[in-house]
C-alpha cells in the first residue's frame, strides 16, 4: 500500500494535480518540482500528488520530462505521499508505454484520462482502460472528463471497468453526481472529485476526497474540510467551503486553469514560472485581480513593491 491511503481511499483523501514549473524559457524546473512537492506534502498536508495531468501541462510535455519531473517528485515526497502519475492519452499504446515507465521509475499509482479528441465508442474506451490496467500491477484511477475528452465514460462502461482488480477508483470532472451515487452504490469503485467547485458537494455523495487544482493554495483548507466533514460537523465544513469561494472562483472559473495556479504561486514565491504554448501567461490584469481574491480569501500574499 503507497503512504498515505486506505482502503476506502486508496490514494489518500487530498491529492493536487501538480503543476509541472518551468523557467523563463520555457524548459522544466526539475528542481522547482521537487521542492514544489515538498511544500504541498509537508506544509499543505497533501496525501498525494497527481504528476503528468493537465494541470502538469502533459500535452506539451515529452516524455523524458515526464519521466525526470516523476522521479524528482518520487525522490522528493514518494515515501510519505501517495504520487500517481497521469499515463492517460488517446493512444493506448503510448498510455502503455508510459504507464510502464511510470512503474519502473516509482509511482505508485495511474491516472487514466477517458480517450481525447479520436472520441471512439465506449466499447473502445473500457478496452483502452482495461489495457492500461492489464499492462503494470499499479491501481488505477479513471478520468472521467466529457468537458475536455468530448465524450464521457458512460455508467455501464464504468460498472464494467470497476470488475477490473486494479481499476479502483474515479476522478470525476462529470459532474453527474446521481449517476456516481448509482455507481458507488452498486460497485467499490471510490470516487474523487475532480472538479473544485463541487468538492463539498462531492463529499455528500460519499466521495473519499479530492484531486485538485486549488489545492497548490489552500490544500491545508481542504484537508481541514474533508476531515470536519468526515467527523460529522457538516456546519464548519460549510464554513471552510465559504471562506475559500474567492480563491476557488478565481482559479477555477476565470481562465485555464493551469494559468491561474502559476500566477497564484509565483505571487507566493513558490515554484510555478511560466506556461508553454499554445497556452498564455497570465495578464497583469488577471495577476491584480487573483492577488485580492487570494487575500479575501484568507491567504497572505507579499505586499506589491
Amino acid at each position: 500500500m503507497a503512504p498515505s491511503t486506505t482502503p476506502d481511499a486508496p490514494f489518500g483523501r487530498l491529492l493536487t494535480a501538480m503543476v509541472t514549473p518551468m523557467f523563463a524559457d520555457g524548459s522544466v524546473d526539475y528542481d522547482g518540482a521537487a521542492r514544489l512537492a515538498v511544500h504541498l506534502v509537508d506544509d499543505q498536508r497533501h496525501d498525494g500528488l497527481v504528476i503528468n495531468g493537465t494541470t502538469g501541462e502533459s500535452p506539451t510535455t515529452t516524455d523524458d520530462e515526464k519521466e525526470r519531473v516523476l522521479r524528482a517528485v518520487v525522490e522528493a515526497v514518494g515515501d510519505r505521499a501517495s504520487i500517481v502519475f497521469g499515463a492517460g492519452s488517446n493512444d493506448t499504446r503510448h498510455s502503455i508505454e508510459l504507464a510502464r515507465m511510470a512503474e519502473a521509475a516509482g509511482a505508485h499509482g495511474l491516472l487514466t484520462v477517458c480517450p481525447y479528441y479520436n472520441k471512439p465508442p465506449q466499447e473502445g474506451v473500457y478496452r483502452h482502460m482495461t489495457a492500461i490496467a492489464d499492462s503494470t500491477g499499479l491501481p488505477v484511477m479513471l478520468y472521467d472528463i466529457p468537458g475536455r475528452a468530448g465524450i464521457p465514460i458512460e455508467t455501464p462502461t464504468l460498472l464494467r471497468l470497476a470488475e477490473h482488480p486494479r481499476i479502483t477508483a474515479v476522478k470525476d470532472a462529470k459532474g453527474d453526481l446521481f449517476a456516481a451515487s448509482q455507481v458507488m452504490a452498486a460497485t467499490d469503485l471510490v470516487f474523487y472529485s475532480g472538479d473544485d467547485v463541487l468538492n463539498l458537494a462531492w463529499l455528500s455523495q460519499g466521495a473519499a476526497g479530492f484531486v485538485s487544482v486549488v489545492g497548490h493554495v489552500v490544500g491545508s483548507d481542504l484537508h481541514e474540510m474533508i476531515d470536519l466533514y468526515r467527523s460529522g460537523d457538516v456546519a464548519g465544513a460549510l464554513a471552510l467551503h465559504r471562506r475559500m469561494l474567492p480563491v476557488v472562483t478565481a482559479i477555477m472559473t476565470r481562465t485555464q486553469g493551469v494559468i491561474a495556479t502559476k500566477a497564484a504561486l509565483n505571487l507566493l514565491g513558490l515554484p510555478g514560472g511560466t506556461v508553454r504554448a499554445p497556452l498564455v501567461d497570465a495578464a497583469p490584469e488577471f495577476t491584480a485581480r487573483l492577488r485580492e481574491d487570494l487575500i479575501t480569501g484568507g491567504i497572505k500574499v507579499e505586499a506589491t513593491e
